[in-house]
């Protein structure tokens, strides 16, 4: 009788710890995680990686990854990063961070971060709405979204149109690489992947300022199921904020 080999084909990343989840059902935090985790060990760095996570959903982030995190006050995150990156140079240096701490309170220190060519990564998590801290409507919400703050929906003539975050930055001589990606089906999955490793292998190479947007689902705060919400983002988000390079300098 043939003796049948077992082939390991897949195995947890060793940049992730074996913390249980904290997010909600539905939630795709825990996919970005993963994508990062294993950009950062297939490229070798998960050993000098550091991160940097904010308030908000992103702030549990230093239980889940294998190398060194740290929390900075609410939008500050680029700033420390900064601070990091350039006493430690050797280090891989990233920030983690969601739409409600990047788009809002911290547009200023993401601006000049990226004016400066900080040799940085950014991972820029867009669900659309602010999570942890209530549901409220963040800089990104789409028009006519109801949230905490906008029961009636986003009213443009009152609140402006959504922030395109990636967009902005991109204008900004400094920035080198900015995607926008998704992380609602398989597909998307692979291609938020590439770009999340591509950004990391710009700061590897010392070419600059690098930045990843990725959408992703809020379904407690959307009121969706997780089904529902990813249904969402696709009809919903992805018309406004379309997938693909920005800028690749």
């Amino acid at each position: 009788m043939t003796e049948v080999k077992e082939k390991v084909v897949y195995e947890k990343s060793r940049a992730l710890t074996d913390t249980q989840t904290h997010f909600c059902p539905g939630c795709t935090h825990g996919i970005i995680h993963k994508l990062v985790a294993e950009c950062v060990e297939e490229l070798g760095v998960d050993s000098k990686t550091i991160g940097v996570a904010p308030v908000g959903c992103a702030a549990p982030s230093t239980a889940y990854w294998n190398f060194d995190m740290t929390l900075a006050d609410h939008g500050r995150a680029p700033a420390q990063a900064t601070g990091i990156k350039r006493v430690l140079p050797d280090k891989i240096v990233f920030t983690y961070q969601g739409d409600g701490d990047l788009a809002s309170i911290g547009t200023n220190e993401i601006v000049q971060a990226a004016h400066r060519g900080e040799n940085i990564t950014v991972v820029f998590v867009n669900n659309a709405i602010y999570g942890m801290t209530g549901g409220q409507m963040a800089p990104t919400s789409l028009i006519g979204q109801v949230t905490t703050t906008s029961p009636s929906g986003r009213d443009e003539a009152t609140a402006g149109k959504p922030l395109k975050v990636s967009e902005m930055l991109a204008t900004i001589d400094g920035a080198k690489y900015v995607e926008r990606v998704a992380v609602n089906k398989p597909g998307n999955i692979r291609k938020a992947k590439a770009a999340i490793k591509k950004a990391f292998q710009y700061q590897i190479d010392g070419k600059g300022f690098s930045f990843v947007e990725v959408l992703s689902t809020c379904s407690t705060n959307w009121g969706m199921t997780p089904v529902e919400s990813l249904t969402w983002l696709e009809e919903n988000m992805i018309p406004y904020y379309p997938l693909g390079k920005i800028k690749e300098d």
